[in-house]
């Protein structure tokens, strides 16, 4: 089974890379381009068949490993 999970900063959070591609879009004509926020995708397969459970262990890896909680926020889809 496949779990994916999407890691963003937290609002508030500076975003200095964010910030960075946003510039470069606007310097290259991209001129309605206000905000980039950038993060992170993971695509896990799982040899879980049950999806509570899977979602439940994906929950845990990202708690532990795969998002900072103090500055970034996580998403299971």
């Amino acid at each position: 089974m496949k779990i994916k999970v999407i890691v963003t900063l937290k609002n508030g959070v500076l975003d200095p890379q964010g910030k960075a591609i946003q510039q470069t879009l606007n310097g290259m004509s991209f001129n309605n381009v206000t905000e980039v926020r950038q993060g992170k995708f993971f695509e896990i397969d799982i040899s879980e068949t049950d999806e509570d459970k899977a979602k439940l262990q994906v929950e845990e890896m990202c708690k532990k490993l795969l998002a900072n909680l103090v500055i970034e926020d996580y998403k299971i889809v």
